[in-house]
């Protein structure tokens, strides 16, 4: 059986324009262009910067928490505790490429 974080980089690393990159602290990184779209930690934990509306929409939800370490901030945390949470972490994956995608990045334009 893949892992989690085999699973969310063959989907996720396969859109157009997306690639999978070392994250600073551990884990793969996933970039649109130059954007961050977010993270995952092994294949227990996504963080993804959104919007503080998208962020507080995802937390009430159920969908996130408030990221792990700085709860202050945009991002939120998805922990991966079952198979059944990979699905969710590729579907706001998902949102963030659509997002991104409809913005113009500066070596597009």
């Amino acid at each position: 059986m893949k892992t989690a974080s085999a699973l969310i980089r063959e989907s996720v690393g396969s859109w157009p324009g997306v690639s999978a990159v070392p994250h600073r602290f551990g884990g793969t990184e996933y970039m649109y262009g130059k954007k961050e779209m977010g993270h995952v930690h092994g294949d227990r934990l996504a963080d993804l910067p959104v919007p503080r509306r998208l962020h507080d929409e995802l937390i009430a939800a159920g969908r996130a928490q408030p990221h792990h370490i700085l709860p202050e901030t945009g991002w939120i945390s998805v922990w991966i505790e079952s198979p059944d949470d990979i699905a969710g972490v590729i579907e706001l994956f998902r949102m963030q490429y659509d997002r991104y995608a409809k913005t113009p990045t500066p070596s597009s334009v």
